[in-house]
């Protein structure tokens, strides 16, 4: 399993940060009035049987106090579904059209593992369809798509979780929670704060081929759906499995492959759920068209002055503009010191069991979700334009830019559109 910041697991944090031991999960079906008493066993659905096949089921629920029965299990490629029955049971029904799982009325949550250019169209449909959805990291592969995903869920009541708890953990920490409500009062009116992520990001290890030469698609693979709303490209190997992370066509490289953990417990701590960077400035190689290359560094930074920084590994020179400075009670006057001293603790965050039973938000929900994703896309936008851009996190869309608002909102292959 993949660590999360300083070598914990994220099945470990979870466990740390489970409040849900013992609760009872509320399925879709037994919800209505009049119906039979809750069930203790949620019905899933799983999307995707590669390498992070069920994690977030184990994760999300089981390691959070709650029970689930997977019942059914989608892959376009038929080898990995032979593998899934034999891993989870003969009773569990496959598919290789994802559309035919979610459509089931007896399956209360969808758990997504898929490549992240399916992220989005399913995450809308299972929301359509009225399943709680936990979503594999990183949430979407552009920022329209996260911006769609946020709009379905909420219409349609959902409960949504990312496949990522570093603000779990984060919550605990006295100095997190400090900054937290700092940040929160508003009453900073300029953050002097400078965030480095340094070292957690493999540069030079997620670059993709730009040699690739066609070869035949295996027969048990459905290359075009698996494509779906990315280009149709010849097939090679290297673009399916886990190296599709370094092809833009499917997600985005190191950055987007890690960011969703680093970045989310640092939007709790810094109370950014609710809003993006307004300036985005990279030190890149040049990019291919196709293919994820090296990059540096990236400098955002948000409209209240507050300066984060993602620091690649093994490649170019090292950030060196600013140190690493934290927010403190000394930033502030003395009459907002008691006032945010006064203040009471932030109310701990719900798991996804815990926000299934009471239709409330967990703590990776779906509009933190999009704004943490949005860092590493306007990140990558940059290195792949080689170029500062300016951003308007409420209009969602780059200023004075259309080159970079088709990155912001890509075409999708027909007929597949958000």
């Amino acid at each position: 399993m993949r660590t999360a910041k300083g070598g914990v697991t994220r099945r470990t944090l979870l466990k740390r940060a489970a409040l849900a031991a013992g609760v009872a999960i509320v399925p879709r079906h037994v919800l209505g009035a009049g119906q039979s008493p809750p069930s203790e066993t949620l019905a899933a659905g799983l999307i995707g049987c590669g390498g992070q096949a069920g994690e977030d089921l184990e994760s999300y629920i089981r390691h959070a106090g709650g029970e689930y029965k997977l019942l059914a299990a989608c892959d376009v490629d038929k080898t990995r579904l032979a593998a899934a029955r034999k891993r989870f049971g003969e009773h569990v029904q496959l598919y290789t059209d994802w559309r035919r799982l979610i459509e089931r009325k007896d399956i209360d949550v969808v758990s997504i593992a898929t490549p992240p250019h399916w992220h989005a169209l399913m995450c809308i449909g299972a929301a359509q369809a009225g399943k709680d959805i936990l979503c594999e990291k990183p949430m979407t592969r552009f920022i329209a798509e996260g911006r769609a995903v946020v709009t379905a869920v909420k219409r349609y009541g959902r409960v949504f979780q990312i496949g990522t708890s570093g603000r779990f953990g984060a919550q605990k920490s006295q100095t997190s929670r400090m900054i937290h409500k700092i940040m929160r009062s508003g009453l900073l009116k300029k953050c002097p704060a400078v965030y480095i992520q340094r070292g957690g990001f493999p540069v030079q290890e997620y670059c993709g081929r730009v040699d690739l030469k066609p070869e035949p698609v295996p027969e048990s693979l459905d290359w075009d759906m698996y494509c779906g709303p990315s280009p149709l490209r010849p097939y090679h190997p290297h673009r399916f499995g886990w190296s599709h992370r370094f092809y833009w066509d499917y997600e985005g490289g190191g950055l987007a492959d890690f960011a969703q953990h680093y970045m989310d417990p640092f939007q709790w701590i810094y109370a950014k759920d609710d809003t993006s960077p307004v300036e985005v400035e990279a030190c890149a190689a040049p990019q291919h068209p196709e293919a994820c290359g090296v990059w540096a560094w990236v400098e955002l930074k948000y409209a209240d002055g507050l300066t984060l920084v993602l620091e690649g590994a093994k490649w170019g020179p090292r950030y060196d503009r600013a140190e690493p400075r934290h927010v403190s009670l000394q930033d502030l006057d003395e009459e907002s010191r008691k006032k945010v001293l006064a203040m009471p603790d932030p109310e701990p965050l719900l798991s996804f069991v815990e926000a299934v039973k009471t239709r409330k938000e967990a703590g990776g929900h779906v509009e933190a979700a999009h704004r943490a994703i949005t860092i590493a896309h306007l990140a990558n936008i940059a290195i792949r334009l080689g170029r500062k851009i300016r951003y308007d996190p409420v209009k969602e869309e780059v200023i004075g830019d259309d080159v970079a608002n088709r990155l912001v909102n890509q075409p999708m292959r027909q007929p597949w559109h958000l």
